[in-house]
């Protein structure tokens, strides 16, 4: 029956940003009340954390890095050309002009 809304009864209010269920502002994740743990127990804690996650990685197999490797060197080499050669040609056309402007101002 509490479910059901009797009429003449306001909406609930949606709670502001940071409110529990009760009222009162929710706990953050540091501010949990109970014992505090030392810089020890954080490490080893952190250590236990890092180890169950490492775990859930998929590893890729030899293959799988030698083949984006040789298309990461593929690609680094090509852009690099690429970029040698747009580099040349703005070179030339400042350079020519230059020279352009000289001969016009006669400078």
């Amino acid at each position: 029956m509490d479910d059901i809304e009797q009429p003449g009864t306001p909406a609930p209010r949606a709670a502001r940003f940071g409110e529990g269920a009760e009222g009162r502002g929710a706990r953050r994740e540091r501010g949990l009340s109970g014992r505090r743990e030392g810089p020890i127990g954080r490490l080893s804690q952190f250590l236990r954390d890092v180890r169950a996650e490492m775990k859930r990685v998929s590893w890729p197999s030899a293959t799988e890095v030698k083949n984006t490797t040789i298309i990461t060197l593929v690609a680094v080499i090509f852009f690099a050309i690429y970029l040698f050669m747009v580099d040349r040609i703005w070179v030339f056309l400042l350079t020519q002009l230059n020279q352009l402007l000289t001969w016009l101002t006669g400078a």
